[in-house]
């Protein structure tokens, strides 16, 4: 359901792609029955885009990697998290609008 400059993230490659990455990295926590993650997923898309070199983005299915979202204490989604030097920047919950999440990446920019 990503496009193809969004980073299917999981269990297995979350620390090389997102805690060992040299550029910072927007992750979307989701669940294919999850309206308001439907709902976002254009935005994240649409940010893949736009910040592609300077960002990345990646999404973590919550259903099938469990242990990820329970690393980071994720209790409600969509929850993007912002991860820079491996640490965690920033995060919002929820269905936001496209200049929050634009905000949320500019803290890493």
């Amino acid at each position: 359901m990503a496009s193809e400059k969004v980073i299917v993230l999981d269990d297995n490659n979350f620390e090389a792609e997102v805690i060992q990455s040299s550029v910072p990295v927007l992750v979307d926590f989701w669940a294919s029955w999850c309206a308001p993650c439907k709902a976002i997923a254009p935005l994240v898309d649409a940010l893949a885009s736009e910040y592609e070199g300077k960002v990345k983005v990646g999404k973590v299915n919550v259903d099938e990697s469990p242990a990820t979202p329970a690393k980071y204490g994720i209790r409600g989604i969509p929850t993007l998290i912002l991860f820079k030097d491996g640490k965690m920047v920033d995060q919002v919950v929820g269905a936001v609008p496209k200049s929050q999440l634009e905000a949320l990446i500019k803290k890493a920019l």
